[in-house]
């Protein structure tokens, strides 16, 4: 065993007596030590609870014969940091995440781990960690919180309270309907309950191979939770005995399948972004147009919240991810024989697997969208990818052309926003947001709802090279690379261009003609951040662009 070397042998007494200091006896110290890797806090809904998920975790290690070790990792929470400079630490999270757990794994020699993840850069964060030290690794998140239906019948998320400002602003309802909104949409503990990022990356684990049936759609709060969380802990066990590493299982073609299975759910356009950063440490290289040509040939089988009125608890209720995969492996787009954690092949796991609720699963003859639910837009605008939702765009929206309305921070845009300052047919161009401009390419749900809530989703776009909640719905075009700080088109935007939008021709144009554009390139100043400090300076100095996953090498 890997552990051997930290703990067998005469010369290894001072390491077992540290380890008997805490309490561990000769018979566990000879068993397998599995690290259980825990991104439990009291910060977090969807991590409040994962002491208990982590109990069971462990009390599935026992069973199988090894020894857990819990540590922690940090998470930031999403919608607690949004609208402020709290969200510029959310995806640079990832990478602290990903160097703290190869720090605690590498030091202490654990012959393997279980991950359990939940919320938004904590998996993919993992995920990373578990390519980059390839031990035997199993996942088993904490499941989503559930969704409850609102006094008109009408399901609610966290969503609904960003929309409900929105509409608060606009005068539509009055501070007692919102408060009601802030009472109700979130009932209790669990990952935000549409298929936003945390449970898209969440499912795609299950798809990756690298999580057991249910891993993203079990609600956090069913007994089943923990039944499958004792399931992962004992795998673990047997993960080290069939020395099963995380690159025998997620290969090139299980990224296909992962951006395949993508497109059938409608996942958040973060998904992208964090499958482009674990592929990267892989060693697996995902072309954004390689995208395009996925979302061509995959319907659109889910349309989950934010794109439609159903929710991750339906999701499960229907078959889950395997059922959705069983529907899609019909049209032949899925590798069928790869490893994953159970042991067994891709097909395997999913045979048997029907889909209960056509409405929430449709079938692969009858889909939502003949095309998947993301695309990856080129053009001036974007000369290396921007990514959309296309699946939470309104049909009306899915080609466009209009004014900029052009802003260089997120606060500035809802300051306008929230002073009706935009208008029907605008495009609003949110820069010096991205990975390194920002720093930290925030997420902006607050302007997105804002436009949402007062009822513009259908008639404005928005264009940033920062990103998008997977909550957000409409026009929003996210993840514009080159990002303005690096000098890419979007830094050079003036009020009033016009700018042609036309999803379906996977298409972002900005209709200048190109001696402008070079002129604007030679009298226009790249505006750089210089108060900038801390460990956000040295992710800045560092992070790479968005197309390549935002990833620091």
């Amino acid at each position: 065993m890997r552990s051997d070397k930290m703990k067998k042998g005469a010369e290894r007494a001072p390491q077992r007596s540290l380890l008997k200091a805490m309490g561990y006896t000769n018979e566990q110290i000879r068993k397998p030590l599995i690290g259980i890797v825990n991104s439990f806090n009291e910060v977090i809904p969807g991590h409040i609870h994962l002491q208990t998920v982590a109990r069971s975790v462990k009390d599935g290690v026992l069973m199988a014969g090894g020894t857990p070790m819990e540590f922690n990792v940090i998470g930031v929470c999403d919608g607690i940091a949004m609208g402020h400079e709290g969200m510029k630490y959310s995806l640079a999270s990832r990478e602290l995440i990903a160097d703290s757990i190869e720090c605690m794994a590498k030091a202490h020699c654990f012959d393997g781990l279980v991950f359990i993840p939940n919320c938004d850069k904590i998996v993919p964060g993992m995920l990373i960690a578990a390519a980059r030290l390839n031990l035997p690794s199993i996942f088993v998140s904490g499941g989503p919180m559930l969704s409850n239906c609102s006094d008109e019948g009408k399901a609610m998320d966290l969503n609904s309270v960003f929309e409900a400002v929105g509409a608060y602003k606009n005068g539509t309802i009055d501070e007692d309907r919102l408060e009601y909104f802030e009472e109700n949409a979130c009932p209790g503990c669990g990952s935000c309950s549409g298929m936003f990022t945390a449970n898209s990356m969440n499912c795609l684990c299950e798809v990756l191979g690298m999580a057991l049936k249910g891993n993203g759609t079990v609600p956090a709060v069913h007994a089943s939770r923990l039944r499958l969380a004792k399931a992962a802990g004992m795998r673990s066990v047997g993960l080290v005995e069939e020395n099963l590493r995380p690159l025998d299982i997620m290969t090139p073609k299980a990224f296909e399948n992962a951006l395949v299975v993508d497109m059938a759910l409608g996942c958040s356009s973060n998904s992208l972004l964090h499958l482009t950063a674990v592929a990267h440490q892989a060693g697996v290289e995902l072309d954004l147009k390689k995208v395009n040509e996925i979302s061509e040939h995959t319907p659109n089988l889910c349309r989950l919240a934010p794109a439609g009125g159903h929710h991750v608890q339906e999701l499960n209720d229907a078959g889950g991810v395997y059922a959705v995969m069983n529907e899609i492996s019909k049209g032949g787009r899925l590798d069928l024989s790869l490893k994953t954690v159970t042991g067994k092949t891709v097909g395997e796991n999913i045979a048997g697997c029907p889909v209960r609720n056509r409405e929430v699963i449709r079938s692969f003859e009858e889909p939502y969208s003949k095309t998947g639910g993301l695309a990856v837009l080129f053009g001036s605008l974007a000369e290396n990818g921007a990514v959309v939702k296309r699946s939470a765009v309104a049909p009306e929206m899915l080609v466009h052309k209009g004014p900029a309305r052009v802003f260089n921070s997120e606060e500035e845009a809802i300051a306008a926003i929230y002073n009706a300052e935009i208008k029907s047919g605008d495009v609003v161009v949110i820069r010096y947001e991205g990975p390194a401009g920002g720093p930290g390419m925030r997420e902006m749900l607050s302007p997105t709802s804002a436009i949402a809530g007062m009822g513009l989703d259908k008639e404005v776009a928005l264009v940033t090279d920062g990103r998008f909640s997977g909550a957000t719905r409409g026009a929003s075009i996210g993840h514009v690379s080159p990002e303005a700080v690096s000098g890419g088109t979007i830094a050079y935007v003036q009020e009033g261009d016009l700018i042609s939008i036309d999803i379906p021709n996977y298409s972002i144009e900005l209709e200048i003609s190109p001696e402008e554009l070079e002129n604007r390139r030679k009298t226009m100043a790249i505006q750089k951040k210089d108060n900038v400090t801390g460990y956000l300076a040295k992710y800045a100095r560092s992070v790479s662009s968005a197309d390549k996953g935002a990833v620091i090498d």
